[in-house]
């Protein structure tokens, strides 16, 4: 049977349109509109985008001319992308999933979207966000619900949900999410795609969101390889965002394929406290470190000591959720999602000591993992504590569900900064994609993408059937 990804433009990787594209034997308009249409037929039941691109096929008809001239544009000309409505893309307005945003098109695109306009992608559109990027649960009042490609009754998880669907769903190769907490892995694992969180100032942002001193922009694809590409695209020197890392010009894919021969992995069992986990996610977990130890890596579950930062970063999350809301006029403030509304009133009267507080635990976390990595050079664990929620549930308890349903295995590498990467692990008893996470010391994105280059090339990643 022939596999529909290696013939289907829709579903191939970028690496493969983009060797169709130098060979002539497919051009980018053609694989838009290949793309185009398995939108028309899919996304009503996905609603994975809050708006398209009217001039898209007139972007990859300039693409075809410039690759019909042997002149590409870029590493990435002609590939269909999408852009998650948290990043600004100029010619469109931002609504951050919001009734309360301005529906006037922004001027300007975020460092993200430039890098990828600069590399020659096209863009799509914008995919859909939980409100301000606030939660898990794939919904927002703007847009309604967005719903995983796995399992329309439950949802691909957010906040970047509308890219991991549209990854899933063979809405293009390439797409752009941000990450708070878990807002690109979270939704990669539960669509069984695969979700990068950069390190911290890798992929400059501006401006910053609600989120901004946890939070990065990366890429949300179906191979590993394909994240590297795009990251090679996103991780260019920006002077608007002062913590954006030294121009460092590389294809993100060199080295790639080295595998983990000789690389010392820590099975993290406990992100400082005890953090809820299925036996599907315990399994997988298990398989990823036998893959690992079998290509040749040094496995061991050593515990770094951290402390409990699940509370820390309820205060940051919630912190910033009052901020916002306590800056919005009192006449918007009843458009919002109720959750926002009820986690800003629990956290409004937090202190400023308090927070110094939390700052001072995320740096003692940042501290420890770093002094960690001076003996381990990747860590393996849970990306999702289990299966994704009935996309038409409601949102109850959002403090208690953050650290117990949603992130509280991902959370901890927003705060200490570091690369971390969702990796598909086949399917579990549900029928439902697996994943495992893997973080390494900042600055080493390189080696979390070889370490998932070796899961990717050991089980292979799940593929959705639409009807």
């Amino acid at each position: 049977m022939t596999d529909s990804r290696m013939t289907d433009p829709a579903l191939m990787s970028a690496e493969a349109l983009l060797a169709h594209y130098a060979s002539g034997r497919l051009s980018p308009v053609e694989a838009l509109q290949a793309v185009i249409e398995r939108i028309a037929r899919h996304n009503p039941s996905l609603n994975a985008f809050a708006v398209m691109n009217p001039r898209a096929l007139q972007a990859a008809g300039e693409s075809a001319q410039r690759w019909h001239a042997g002149r590409p544009l870029g590493a990435l000309d002609g590939v269909p992308c999408t852009v998650k409505d948290l990043v600004d893309l100029a010619g469109f307005p931002t609504r951050r999933g919001s009734r309360t945003t301005s529906p006037i098109p922004v001027t300007d695109d975020a460092p993200a979207a430039l890098g990828l306009k600069v590399a020659g992608a096209v863009i799509l559109g914008k995919t859909t966000t939980t409100e301000f990027g606030w939660k898990t649960p794939g919904d927002c009042p703007l847009h309604g619900i967005t719903r995983n490609p796995f399992d329309v009754s439950r949802t691909p998880g957010g906040s970047s949900c509308g890219a991991a669907a549209a990854a899933a769903a063979g809405f293009g190769p390439l797409h752009l999410g941000t990450d708070a907490g878990g807002s690109i892995r979270i939704p990669a694992a539960w669509c069984g795609v695969v979700g990068l969180k950069p390190t911290f100032g890798r992929v400059p942002q501006w401006p910053i969101g609600a989120f901004g001193a946890v939070a990065v922009a990366g890429p949300i694809t179906r191979t590993v390889r394909d994240a590297a590409l795009m990251l090679s695209a996103l991780a260019r020197f920006d002077g608007r965002d002062p913590f954006s890392l030294p121009d460092d010009p590389r294809d993100w894919r060199g080295g790639i394929d080295r595998g983990v021969a000789g690389l010392r992995v820590s099975v993290l069992r406990r992100p400082g406290f005890d953090a809820p986990v299925d036996a599907d996610g315990v399994a997988a977990v298990e398989h990823a470190a036998a893959v690992l130890a079998d290509a040749g890596a040094e496995i061991d579950d050593e515990d770094p000591g951290l402390p409990d930062i699940s509370a820390g970063f309820g205060r940051v999350w919630g912190a910033a959720l009052a901020s916002l809301v306590e800056a919005m006029p009192a006449e918007q403030r009843a458009l919002l999602d109720a959750g926002i509304q009820h986690v800003a009133a629990e956290q409004a009267g937090l202190s400023a000591t308090a927070l110094m507080q939390t700052e001072a635990l995320r740096v003692q976390a940042a501290h420890l993992m770093a002094r960690f990595h001076r003996r381990f050079d990747l860590v393996l664990c849970p990306t999702v504590p289990g299966p994704p929620p009935l996309a038409d549930a409601l949102t109850t308890e959002p403090s208690q569900a953050l650290m117990r349903d949603w992130a509280p295995w991902t959370a901890l590498f927003n705060l200490t900064r570091q690369p971390a990467i969702s990796v598909p692990l086949g399917v579990g008893a549900t029928g439902l994609p697996r994943s495992v996470q893997l973080s390494a010391a900042m600055y080493r994105d390189d080696l979390v993408l070889r370490g998932a280059r070796v899961l990717e090339q050991a089980v292979p990643f799940p593929v959705v059937q639409l009807g």
